[in-house]
Parts: structure tokens; sequence; C-alpha cells
């Protein structure tokens, strides 16, 4: 058995593969020692380990993450109709919620087994809470907020009393997790609905401490006064189910931009601006998917699969940095729509962060994931994001109507397309071919 240290215990341990240190077995209640916290669901839910399972991602999977198609268009909106510095503040509140509903459904999937018809059923009920959530995104910092405040915490809450009953009998370590996670998610949970019950200028503060609650004590292992630390030393993780889930949010954040572009050039009148923007917003969708698909992703999956300890990977290139990598793709959302609506309009602050700000903050996060998943520190990137600054500094110091928006599109676009040929060059005459790419 691996191990590995200073760990949150939701994001550690290991891999486990067929032929890897044990003889494969389709029973988890083999491999994981006996125990009975004297309440639970006596079935073990656990997926079973070395086997084909514990690595599947499975379609409840996948019809689970249907919903944050919507909730991601709502993101976009949002933040499209609020372009302020607090707008801006209450939009990345709403992001990193998301993200943390998805990601802990994520890695709950990755120890439950999604075969099971009452894992199953779970995740649909989750699905249905997410619905709600996702509906009142729009309206969370107005009339929907306590709607929005309930689900999420219901959300929070309920899969991880779940985790815990299922758990309860069959793996000590990881019940002993889930108390402490449904602790610190009890003490957020105040924070978002108290937020939401005060008047609206409580609620941003509020939900920010609430925010940090949750990522924080993740970061601390979940420490709870008289409970301890969780620990690492059976804490069983598929790398293979973390990067293939996290590379499928990839694409339906993606997805999501490409619907909200739509949208917005259908509703006007056909004309030569509306159809380079809409260009450039493919081009920059490509552009996101290259960087990702092309190396990175497979980069990832390997490092994962060869690492001896890949929960440390997984902890900040699969948890933290890809919360940066989603938000890149919102704002890129935004940008594309906001060029199709104001191409020639007289350039403002807000629309060249917009605009400059959603490729640079997504080459940001692939810099980051490369730097922790392969150690490398790539020029393209760096050269990439200097490009953008030089681009927004033109846009924001020069007169008005120097630049317009679809020709800081055009700028901004171009310098994610200059970064994704210069490492597809690097890579091909580095002789990486593209069945081992990665």
């Amino acid at each position: 058995m691996r191990s590995s240290s200073d760990l949150p215990a939701w994001c550690s341990a290991r891999s486990r593969r067929p032929g890897q240190n044990e003889a494969v077995t389709t029973d988890s209640a083999l491999t994981r020692p006996p125990f009975d916290a004297g309440y639970g669901i006596r079935r073990n839910l656990l997926r079973p380990d070395a086997s084909e399972r514990a690595d599947r991602v499975t379609y409840i999977e996948l019809f689970f993450d249907l919903i944050f198609v919507f909730a991601l268009t709502q993101l976009s909106r949002y933040l499209y109709e609020n372009q302020s510095w607090v707008g801006a503040l209450e939009s990345a509140v709403l992001v990193l919620a998301l993200w943390w509903v998805w990601v802990y459904t994520t890695w709950v999937t990755n120890w439950l087994d999604p075969a099971k018809l009452t894992v199953r059923g779970v995740v649909i009920g989750l699905a249905l809470v997410g619905l709600v959530v996702s509906t009142s995104i729009y309206e969370s910092f107005g009339d929907r907020g306590i709607v929005f405040a309930i689900a999420y915490v219901l959300l929070q809450l309920g899969r991880t009393g779940f985790m815990l009953l299922a758990a309860a009998r069959h793996d000590r370590e990881l019940h002993r997790t889930f108390v402490r996670i449904l602790v610190w998610l009890v003490v957020a949970g105040v924070f978002w609905i108290v937020g939401a019950l005060l008047p609206l200028e409580y609620r941003l503060p509020l939900w920010l401490a609430a925010l940090a609650i949750e990522y924080v004590s993740a970061s601390l292992g979940f420490r709870v006064p008289g409970l301890g630390r969780s620990g690492v030393e059976s804490w069983d993780l598929s790398g293979p189910h973390i990067a293939e889930r996290s590379a499928l949010f990839v694409i339906i954040a993606l997805g999501e931009s490409f619907l909200v572009t739509g949208f917005a050039f259908v509703a006007q009148e056909s004309s030569l601006p509306g159809v380079i923007g809409l260009l450039l917003a493919f081009l920059s969708g490509l552009s996101m998917w290259w960087l990702y698909f092309d190396h990175s992703e497979r980069a990832g999956a390997k490092a994962l699969e060869q690492s001896a300890e890949p929960g440390r990977i997984a902890r900040v290139a699969y948890t933290y940095v890809h919360a940066v990598i989603i938000a890149g793709i919102v704002l890129c959302s935004v940008a594309d729509k906001e060029i199709l609506e104001h191409p020639a309009d007289a350039m403002t602050l807000s629309t060249a962060v917009i605009v400059a700000g959603g490729p640079f903050l997504y080459i940001v996060g692939m810099f980051l994931f490369r730097l922790r998943v392969t150690g490398e520190v790539l020029v393209s990137y760096l050269v990439g994001l200097g490009l953008l600054g030089l681009v927004f500094t033109f846009a924001v110091l020069g007169e008005p109507t120097v630049i317009s928006p679809l020709g800081l599109g055009a700028l901004s676009v171009g310098s994610l397309v200059v970064v994704a040929a210069w490492e597809t060059v690097v890579r091909v005459r580095s002789g990486t071919t593209d069945a081992s790419a990665g």
C-alpha cells in the first residue's frame, strides 16, 4: 500500500490497477479492513478495487454533469450583466461554489460504485438539487438567494451524509474523514443560510467566508478539535477516473461557451462584424481545447498513473488549478458575447478586462497545471501571458476609439492561437508522437 502525507484526505492516497501490488478482485470487502460503526448501510457500495469498475466513468456521472451546462450559462449571463468589481467578485463566488459542488461529487463517485442502484439513485437526487442550484444562480444575489443557499447546503450535506453512511460499516478511515467533513460543511452552511437571510449588503462577505471555510478546511485535512486530522493510509484514489472526469468537465465548459455565443449570434441581424465575432469565438474555443487535449490532458493522466503519490498531484492540479481553468473558459464565453453585442463600441475598462482576461486566466490555469503534473515551465505560456498583458495595456491606456472590442478580441484570440501552435510545434520537433503525447 502506497501512502502520501500532508494531503487533504479527500484528495489523497493511491491509484490501484490490475496486476499492481495485489491480485485482481471484484469484491471491495476483501481489500478493505472490516469495520462496523454500529449504523450505516450494510451493503458495500464502494467501488471494487483493482478492477475495471475502479476507474470507469459511468453514464450517471455524465448525467449529473449535464446540470452544469445550464449552470455555466447562468454564470455567464450574470457576469455579462454585472460588469463591475462587485459583480466580478459575486461571479467568482458563484464559480467557486459551483466548482466545489462538482469536484466534491466527483471525489465521492471516485469511491462509490455508480453501477449499484442505491448510488445511482443518490446521484440522480443530487442532480435534481443541482438543477435547483442552477436555476437560482442568476438571482442568487437577489430574490432567490435563500433558494440558492438552501439547495447548495442541502446538496453538500446530503452527499456527505450519504457517504458517511456508506462507509460506516466498511471503511473506518473513510468514515472518520467524512465525519470531519460534515462538521466543516455544517459550519459553512450556517454562513450560507445566514448570508441569504440577512440584508443584501451582508450576503457577499458571509458567502465569501463560507467558501473560505470549505476550501481551507480541505487544505487542512479537515482538522477538527477532538477528532484530529484526516489520515491517508487507507484511502484509494483512481487517478484515471479523476483525470477523465476533469477532462469531461472542461469539454462541458467549452460546450457552454459555444452555446452562449450561438444564442448571441442568432439573436442579431447578420453582419460582417457578427460573422467575424463568431469566427473568433470558434478559434478561441478551438485554441483552449487544443491547449488542454493535444498534450496536457494525457500528460496529467500519465502523471497520475505513474506517481507513487497521485493524491499530491490531484489535490493541486485537479482540484484547485482546474477551478482557474474553468473560470477562464466562463470568462471567455462572456467575452465572446460582449464582442458580438458591442463589436465597434468605445473601449471600457470592464470590456478590456473581460476580453483579455478570459484567455489570460485560462493560460494561467494551464501553465500551473503543466507545472504541477510535469514540472515544466513552458516558455510558450509565458509569452502568451506577456502578449495578453501588452494588448490589455494598449486597450486600457490608449484612446477608447483606437481599438474596438472586436479588435481586442482578435488580438486576444491570436495570443491563444500562438501559444497552442507554439506548444504543438515544440512537441512535434522533440519527437513526441500523437500516440505517446503526454
